[in-house]
């Protein structure tokens, strides 16, 4: 019997480091990490992977663009991210002559790497902690709002002073809601250049069907080159600069990865929200991402329609669509799983256990004892002003023509003050004249006609008219309470919705034009949500959102001092972090397993040619039909395109780096299951799995697929 309870004990403990929630300081893990990772088969050590003493795994790793991680992974600053990462860039230089989109586009030498104006790469430094510093002055008895603004004063100096001492950049950030800060001194370089990229139908394979879903069949990737000038330092670009040498690139293994491998993701993971109350999850799963789901799904119906008639709309609107479509189906999939999760009620639970805690003493009582009446007060309060802000945002703002023209308010005032000087006024006209040369070249106007009017509609009809903006309820009343027939007179007689139009009274535009701009349909309408949302709605949020900032800070430290023997990760912020598991399936529901890994022949079972998503290219099946795989198929001769592991990610997260037990990188996380949508809000380790593409598979594509073996040459391939 003893021996059977200690065999019982031993497997728990093997159960509990198959995965393990939380996205973890690179600098704390030596401290809080490192033993847990070595006891589920890392076997490297911390100073490998985070060090200000020497080269680590960090001096790879970089913030892709404005949301994701990239790795380098040459010593000629090759650099790996998500096909969806790079979408941008590749749609930017795609025409209906080189459609790079759908054709892919392959660099065969550096003179034909392709650079991307306004696209950046920063690689961190070094991060430290700087609490003591910050909280300098912040005593328990002041105000929330003398506190701030000691801490406001605190930051400002303080960065100034490390970046003007360290020749970086220096940001600070709060950690567990202001209850750490660190600072993180940056480098970014401005000369990124397009190298490679598969065709949208290797790239997202699967489209938005296939989305979040598991098993997936895409090989999310993209190339990009980082250059730099003649002293390895950032600089504009320049055709004088040369390819960027990293102080570290990961070396690429060819081993592959079996069920139960160690993993790890380091990345820059966006946003969680793990120490929200009962009462916040429930507003965000049950009221506020029902509403925008609907108005994702009304303008993504329009979208695809208009896209299927025609090529051109089709790479106008590729991007447009992956970004709504991208968050349409994860909060679908995050309400859902709170609900199977009964996170709500699991939270609650918690939170009575909190309060029984606090009543323990009286200290405790004084300290902690309000919190959750006092978080309950005020969401009923911050709910219905946060769904009156996702109508304006899903429903009103969701109208492009609309977003346009409310560029133009800055043009507006300047015209008005007479004061201002003229050059200022014409520095504006040229940067809207850019703004509208860009605006129009992925512009359809029947989409957004259809849209504006439908969603006009449904923001009048469907929300409180206590939150209604008043421009709304005015000009419904001025076309006879048709949002079609008001649309239809937009796009007859603004002067936004032509291009000619627009360009002529541009290029004439006098001080006293802005009264024209004023009266316009579109304006009138994007400036009266502004107003709205200024005068109605934006203080009243602000105000709350700082005392729920406040109480979470305080919660989370009466959680910590409730629990000293737990450890706590702090919510993602899009700041360095590691998240750690292991590789493996999972039962998504009754009498279903899904395994660790899909191949080749997936994506020949779901080949379909009279869909663009799941058309198969005819050299990747003539591949196939050979099995000619290389050295990239596994040991049974299969071509693995992607695999599942139970490391804890988010948005941000897209593009990092996957690697093994000895730090090599074996694939590039680009997603998440569905059932593990909502691991911003709470984890299950059952259910949240991260989706990465095999790296052989991104190999193969790069080598038999494209012939562009000269890339794979650059890199540190370990068979």
């Amino acid at each position: 019997m003893k021996k059977t309870l200690i065999t019982l004990v031993l497997l728990l403990a093997i159960m509990r480091l198959t995965a393990i929630e939380g996205m973890w300081l690179p600098i704390l893990l030596q401290q809080l990490n490192e033993k847990e990772m070595q006891q589920m088969g890392f076997r490297l050590t911390a100073e490998d992977i985070y060090s200000v003493n020497q080269n680590s795994m960090k001096d790879a790793i970089v913030i892709f663009g404005r949301g994701c991680t990239g790795e380098i992974i040459s010593p000629e600053g090759l650099l790996l991210t998500n096909h969806h990462c790079g979408h941008g860039a590749i749609q930017r230089h795609s025409s209906l002559e080189n459609d790079y989109l759908q054709d892919g586009f392959w660099a065969m030498n550096r003179s034909e790497e392709l650079p991307n104006a306004g696209l950046t790469v920063t690689l961190l430094v070094r991060m430290e902690d700087v609490t003591q510093t910050i909280l300098k002055g912040v005593n328990a008895d002041m105000s929330e709002i003398m506190r701030d603004s000691i801490i406001r004063i605190n930051i400002k100096a303080l960065e100034k002073q490390s970046a003007d001492s360290s020749g970086y950049d220096a940001q600070i950030r709060p950690f567990y809601f202001g209850n750490e800060y660190y600072i993180f001194f940056t480098e970014t370089f401005r000369d990124v250049r397009l190298v490679g990229a598969p065709p949208s139908n290797i790239g997202n394979f699967g489209g938005d069907t296939d989305n979040w879903m598991w098993p997936r069949h895409t090989g999310d990737f993209s190339l990009f080159r980082i250059y730099a000038d003649e002293n390895n330092k950032p600089a504009d670009y320049s055709p004088d600069n040369v390819p960027y040498t990293p102080k570290y690139h990961f070396p690429i293994s060819l081993k592959g990865v079996e069920k139960d491998d160690f993993t790890f993701v380091f990345g820059y993971p966006g946003r969680t929200q793990q120490y929200l109350p009962a009462v916040a999850v429930e507003g965000i799963t049950e009221v506020s991402n029902p509403v925008a789901i609907k108005l994702r799904e009304r303008r993504l119906e329009t979208f695809q329609s208009a896209m299927n008639e025609s090529q051109l709309v089709r790479i106008q609107y590729a991007s447009k669509y992956a970004g709504v479509a991208n968050g349409w189906k994860k909060m679908i999939g995050e309400s859902r799983g709170i609900k199977r999760m009964e996170a709500i009620d699991k939270k609650r639970e918690h939170e009575q256990e909190f309060m029984n805690w606090a009543a323990s003493k009286p200290a405790y009582e004084a300290k902690y004892g309000g919190i959750i009446p006092a978080f309950e007060a005020i969401y009923k309060h911050f709910i219905p002003l946060n769904l009156s802000r996702t109508y304006m945002s899903e429903a009103g703002l969701g109208i492009e023509m609309l977003r346009f023209a409310g560029q133009f308010a800055d043009l507006v005032r300047m015209s008005k003050d007479k004061k201002k000087p003229d050059e200022e006024k014409q520095k504006r006209l040229l940067a809207l004249k850019n703004a509208a040369d860009g605006f129009f070249k992925n512009y359809h106007e029947p989409i957004d006609k259809k849209i504006m009017a439908e969603m006009l509609e449904i923001y009048f009809s469907e929300l409180n008219p206590v939150y209604h903006p008043e421009v709304l309820t005015e000009l419904r009343a001025e076309f006879n309470n048709d949002f079609e027939a008001l649309s239809n007179h937009a796009y007859e007689k603004s002067i936004f919705a032509d291009p000619e139009r627009l360009k002529n009274f541009l290029d004439n535009y006098k001080p006293r034009d802005h009264k024209k701009i004023e009266r316009d349909v579109f304006y009138r309408l994007a400036s009266g949500l502004n107003e709205h949302f200024r005068n109605n709605i934006a203080g009243s949020v602000q105000k709350y959102e700082r005392q729920l900032d406040s109480l979470q800070r305080i919660y989370v430290q009466g959680l910590m001092e409730m629990q000293p023997e737990r450890r706590f990760y702090p919510d993602a912020n899009f700041t360095l972090r590691i998240t750690y598991g292991k590789v493996d399936d999972y039962y998504p529901m009754d009498a279903v397993h899904y395994s660790h890994y899909s191949t080749i022949e997936g994506i020949m079972e779901k080949e379909n040619p009279d869909i663009y998503d799941y058309v198969v290219e005819d050299r990747l099946k003539e591949l196939y039909s050979n099995a000619d795989y290389g050295r990239y198929a596994d040991s049974d001769g299969q071509l693995r395109v992607c695999f599942i592991a139970s490391n804890h990610t988010t948005g941000g997260n897209s593009g990092s780096p996957v690697l093994n037990a000895d730090g090599h990188l074996v694939g590039i996380n680009f997603d998440r299951n569905w059932e593990g949508t909502m691991s911003d809000l709470m984890y299950d380790p059952d259910m949240c799995r991260n989706i990465s593409l095999d790296i052989r598979y991104c190999l193969f594509i790069i080598d038999k697929f494209a012939g562009a073996g000269h890339l794979v040459g650059e890199m540190s391939i370990i068979e």
